[in-house]
């Protein structure tokens, strides 16, 4: 390549030394690498034009201008002087070889890549053959792999095959082994009943009672088995007979020497027991295991606690709860004692749990029948001697705390019960239900508690009545007889209601609902208990209640009927009518007392029945809601409950009505004189004030009212006020029928029911204010001229006919003949 290249260039300067003189060299190095054209050109031109290089270096130290005068000089002289470029024929011939290098260059690298496409395709062939050889070598040696891989899985396999022979026939040579001599120990124990002294000296080692338990249990199950297969398959062949015979015999002396062995396990067990050798009791509980899942260790080992065994525990248990003999246990005390022995026992069970675990294969289940025997034996007996339930038909007096001490004893030890039950649940007690085996000894006494709760709130109601009765007994007697007006308002106000015994009616209630959720799992049952101890509420306070406003009734009756005891008659005496007058003072004082203790019963009723709502529901109502139509029925049956007392007070009221009435007659007969509307025309300025009978009506409404306004609210206020208000319009109207008017009577009318007018406004009753402002205008047709009572009127006609007999009482009704004037204005009414 090197000799060629020399060529090539010893040929091109033999080529341009025909053209020119100077030396031409192009070669190929020359476009390898960071080629630059200018570079090139600059090699091939540099030494052709060395004066032009001159010149431009010149021209750019001098600056522009001097280059464009010379430039502009040289154009001007290029026509006398030498060309500006006089190697224009060189670079021309230099150019042109250049070009022709060129293109021998272009000619030979084209040369060289044809050759070393060819010689690249030889090769390229080469290597994909080299490369197919290569392949099927490499598949030949895949082949020869996966021949061997097959025939070591081949081999593999067969060796598998074999080991699993090997293995099999070994198990069964084992088995056979074992077979053999169990045949041998089975024909030790079949030899004769009852003959254990020729066996084998494994089943007379201690050493070896392990092994010796494992083989007399296997030749039991075995023997069991065959006799029983015996006896199914072909009981009647005779052989089959023999050979099962003579396995009942092994069966037999099998099952004496399984007794034999466990009790001596078990007395060993006993033996290490007392020396608390754990690994002893653990190795004879694991042999013992294997007879019936070791069911009589486990027993043993409970039985033979001390706790179960020891007389003095179970005295200490009863002392430490009861305390000492024939004193009366509170719940309070048995609650600490409950809780101190639970602790207790709670204890000696997580110590035995320690030894359970670290001594017997099945922990959990000595656990369990040790728990068990707990609640079973320890607990019951206690609670048996806590708990004595007693008889509806006799209920133990309150004295000796009723039913509901025995109501609260259970409460307590039941609580306290179930806190031990979760407490063994924390300690371990295996697959046994501590809570149902807990709930199982209260049943006796869940059974029949809704009854015994329902009897002892009935106990606590009478017990609660007979001691009221008796403290109003002893302050009737320490009061001693004062007569039989003011007895009444003293035995009045001695038995009135008392909100503080409603009170301990809802704290007794409460109590019992405690208790019904405490004994009520199911929110069913809850309901229905809750719904029956709740109407045991209604019950007492509607009849305490009511019972209470029919004695406040009772009183305004006596004040009633002293009242017509003293009514004054006609011809009598002015001593016997004092006396009369004395006496109606006395039953009008009675009355105003009985009056107002009723007010003060019935504002008491009211606090206590929104003592019982509230009550219900913040407390009641939400238990009754899972079961439907509880709610409303609990609600259905309060209504009824206090619709009795509702009835007695509407009755009071009436009669409180009544009483009013009858003493603002009695002040309007006493007091109201003839002259008061009647006064005679002396020329003396007429009295405005009030007549003294009104003073004296207002001045007793006002006074004995007051209650009223205190006891009485809403609706029950409002109609009590009306009711009142028309009785005393209609009341007026007929007192006032019984007097003759002059006109300054009149007036004087005017200013008497104005009085009452504004007296009655304080009702807040429009209806009856609107009735004696009617009044109002009916008294001026006292104060008018006849001539002018057509008009009066006119913008109510409705009142004509209440006017028409106000008219009559005019003192010039006849004089002034307003009859037949009446008659020719208002004929409808003639």
């Amino acid at each position: 390549m090197k000799e060629s290249r020399n060529e090539m260039k010893n040929d091109r300067t033999s080529k341009s030394s025909s053209v020119s003189s100077l030396p031409l060299i192009l070669d190929v190095d020359d476009f390898k690498g960071d080629f630059s054209f200018d570079a090139l050109f600059g090699n091939l031109v540099n030494e052709l034009l060395p004066s032009f290089q001159d010149e431009e270096a010149d021209s750019s130290e001098g600056g522009g201008h001097g280059g464009n005068d010379g430039l502009s000089n040289g154009h001007l002289r290029g026509a006398a002087a030498a060309p500006l470029f006089p190697e224009v024929d060189k670079l021309l011939a230099l150019f042109n070889d250049s070009y022709k290098e060129l293109v021998d260059l272009r000619k030979q690298i084209d040369g060289r890549l044809y050759n070393l496409k060819k010689e690249v395709s030889v090769q390229d062939s080469k290597h994909r053959k080299t490369l197919a050889e290569l392949e099927k070598g490499v598949d030949g040696l895949f082949g020869s792999f996966a021949r061997l891989d097959s025939r070591i899985s081949s081999v593999g396999q067969t060796a598998a095959k074999i080991g699993d022979h090997l293995q099999s026939a070994d198990a069964q040579r084992e088995t056979a082994s074992q077979t053999i001599e169990l045949i041998k120990y089975l024909m030790e124990f079949n030899s004769s009943p009852g003959d254990l002294m020729e066996l084998s000296p494994l089943f007379s080692d201690d050493g070896r009672v392990a092994e010796a338990a494992t083989i007399a249990q296997k030749l039991r199950s075995f023997a069991e088995e065959d006799i029983g297969r015996q006896g199914i398959g072909a009981a009647s062949v005779m052989g089959n007979a023999a050979a099962s015979r003579g396995l009942e015999v092994a069966v037999a002396n099998l099952q004496d020497y399984c007794n034999e062995l466990e009790n001596r396990l078990l007395a060993r067990f006993d033996a290490a027991s007392q020396k608390r050798e754990l690994s002893t009791m653990a190795e004879c509980a694991k042999i013992l295991s294997q007879f019936n899942r070791g069911t009589s260790a486990m027993q043993h080992y409970v039985a033979t606690r001390p706790m179960f065994i020891d007389v003095e525990v179970m005295n200490a248990d009863t002392r430490s709860v009861l305390g000492d003999q024939g004193a009366q246990a509170s719940p309070s005390n048995v609650a600490r004692g409950l809780s101190s022995l639970y602790k207790e026992i709670t204890d000696t069970v997580r110590k035995e749990a320690a030894t359970i675990m670290a001594v017997f294969p099945s922990p959990n289940e000595v656990m369990a029948i040790l728990v068990q025997r707990v609640l079973e034996q320890r607990v019951t007996a206690l609670l048996d001697k806590l708990l004595v339930k007693p008889s509806l038909v006799n209920l133990p007096p309150m004295e000796e705390g009723g039913l509901l001490l025995y109501l609260r004893m259970v409460a307590v030890a039941y609580e306290k019960t179930q806190e031990l039950a979760r407490d063994l649940r924390a300690v371990g007690c295996g697959d046994l239900d501590v809570e149902g085996l807990t709930e199982s000894l209260f049943s006796a006494h869940k059974d029949e508690y809704p009854e015994h709760e329902q009897a002892s709130l009935r106990q606590l109601y009478q017990a609660k009545m007979e001691e009221l009765r008796a403290e109003n007994q002893q302050i009737s007697d320490s009061t001693g007889t004062i007569g039989r007006s003011k007895g009444a308002s003293v035995a009045s106000s001695h038995q009135q209601i008392s909100v503080t015994v409603v009170t301990e009616f809802v704290r007794w209630n409460e109590e019992a609902i405690s208790r019904c959720t405490l004994f009520s799992s199911q929110p069913a049952t809850l309901a229905t208990n809750v719904k029956a101890v709740f109407t045991c509420l209604l019950d007492q306070v509607s009849q305490y209640i009511t019972e209470g406003l029919e004695r406040a009734r009772d009183s305004l009756t006596e004040a009633a009927n002293l009242r017509e005891k003293f009514v004054l008659g006609t011809n009598l005496s002015r001593r016997v009518a004092a006396a009369a007058a004395s006496a109606a003072e006395a039953a009008a004082a009675a009355g105003e007392s009985s009056f107002r203790s009723f007010m003060v019963a019935v504002q008491r009723c009211g606090s206590s029945v929104a003592i019982v709502q509230q009550y219900f529901a913040n407390s009641i109502s939400r238990l009754l809601l899972p079961v439907d139509g509880a709610h409303a029925a609990s609600c259905e049956e309060m209504a009824t409950a206090m619709s009795s007392a509702e009835t007695a007070a509407y009755k009071g009221l009436q009669q409180c009505i009544e009483t009013v009435m009858a003493e603002v007659e009695r002040l309007l007969s006493a007091e109201q004189k003839a002259v008061d509307y009647r006064s005679p025309d002396d020329g003396i300025a007429p009295d405005h004030r009030p007549t003294n009978a009104c003073t004296r009506v207002v001045a007793y409404l006002s006074r004995v009212l007051e209650s009223a306004f205190t006891a009485l609210e809403g609706l029950n206020k409002q109609a009590f006020l009306t009711e009142l208000g028309n009785r005393l319009h209609k009341g007026l109207l007929n007192h006032w029928q019984k007097f003759t008017f002059n006109p300054s009577g009149g007036l004087r009318l005017k200013r008497d029911i104005t009085e009452y007018g504004e007296f009655v406004r304080s009702f807040n009753a429009p209806s009856v204010d609107e009735k004696f402002e009617l009044l109002g205008i009916m008294a001026n047709v006292f104060i008018v001229a006849p001539e002018s009572l057509s008009t009066l009127f006119e913008g109510t006609p409705s009142i004509r006919k209440d006017a028409q007999r106000f008219i009559q009482l005019r003192e010039d009704y006849k004089s002034a003949k307003l009859a037949a004037r009446l008659s020719s204005l208002w004929p409808s009414l003639s």
